[in-house]
């Protein structure tokens, strides 16, 4: 199997205490580094992977992320940074000199996103943040992405506005996940920890009536792409509340991320995606033995993606056309 996206967490902490995220609880740090990042080199390579996707944990954390872009950038591979943005005017200059793009946490208005990232001036970081990059090169693309939970639901249109304001490329949106063991998690949140990021039925019937007002009032950005999801996509964020309330059967995404690409946490542990559970290691085992061994093949064979219990709850997806 070929893997054109690979998902990297280069460091295991975060700078910011996000209520729908156990990522900063982490108390030990770990890394990937340069040395394991050259151990993979060739295989990186034979598994043809064209782009990879810096993730985690704060990515910036890393004591020497732009060693391990430049790495990757000599393999011809393009590079993108998922930050929270505290740090980014810090980091500006080898941003612009090492990846290709920067997407950066957009949890709404200045006061909401502090709030939900229970970091005072986390706002205003991220927007300084993205101006420093601007400063440098005013077309680097840096786009938003906002998670959708209890405390910004209401918020959608100032999210938008915040991002224009922000000069960034663009917005996307995605429910907040309240039922897997990913970010951190070593089981799944029960139900009144839950309540405290998801929506009750009331809620979920004002952000429907808040969703279908921002479709009317920025008709405009959705037709240009400035918010990233056709509004049919969106609706589905309401659909996934319902079903997570036992008001509607959910509903899988379309998705083939298992068979394109693959997430490597920060301990070596292989995943064919953000939810599923390890298909290797690799402090046991090469990485394309990890993504082509018997039990990454066995995972994809008896995978269906409508009918999976995990599928059908994610809140995010990744579809990748086959090359003709």
């Amino acid at each position: 199997m070929k893997l054109p996206i690979l998902i990297l967490y280069p460091h295991n902490r975060c700078n910011c205490r996000c209520v729908m995220c156990d990522i900063w609880k982490t108390s030990d740090a770990q890394e990937i580094s340069l040395a394991d990042l050259d151990r993979h080199a060739t295989d990186i390579v034979s598994l043809g992977v064209e782009w990879v996707i810096f993730s985690g944990g704060e990515p910036l954390m890393h004591s020497d992320l732009f060693g391990l872009c430049r790495r990757l950038r000599a393999l011809g591979i393009r590079l993108t940074v998922l930050s929270t943005g505290i740090t980014l005017a810090a980091h500006a200059q080898d941003l612009v000199d090492h990846v290709d793009e920067i997407i950066v946490s957009l949890d709404g208005p200045p006061r909401v996103h502090d709030r939900i990232r229970r970091v005072n001036g986390a706002f205003g970081a991220l927007a300084g943040g993205v101006g420093a990059v601007h400063r440098l090169r005013v077309d680097f693309p840096v786009a938003g992405r906002c998670t959708v939970q209890k405390q910004n639901f209401l918020s959608l249109a100032d999210t938008v506005e915040a991002a224009r304001d922000m000069r960034l490329q663009s917005i996307s949106f995605l429910a907040a996940d309240v039922t897997s063991t990913a970010f951190n998690r070593p089981e799944p949140w029960p139900i009144d920890r839950q309540s405290e990021v998801s929506l009750s039925a009331e809620d979920v019937a004002r952000m429907e009536e808040a969703m279908e007002a921002l479709f009317e009032s920025h008709a405009g950005d959705f037709e240009r792409g400035f918010i990233r999801e056709k509004p049919e996509k969106l609706r589905r964020i309401v659909h996934h509340f319902r079903a997570q309330l036992g008001l509607a059967e959910p509903v899988a995404p379309r998705c083939n991320a298992p068979w394109v690409s693959a997430v490597i946490e920060s301990d070596g542990v292989v995943r064919p995606c953000f939810f599923h559970a390890p298909i290797g290691k690799l402090s046991e085992q090469p990485l394309r033995e990890a993504i082509n061994g018997a039990r990454a093949q066995e995972f994809r064979q008896s995978l269906n993606v409508a009918e999976n219990p995990i599928c059908r709850r994610c809140v995010c997806s990744l579809y990748v056309a086959a090359s003709a």
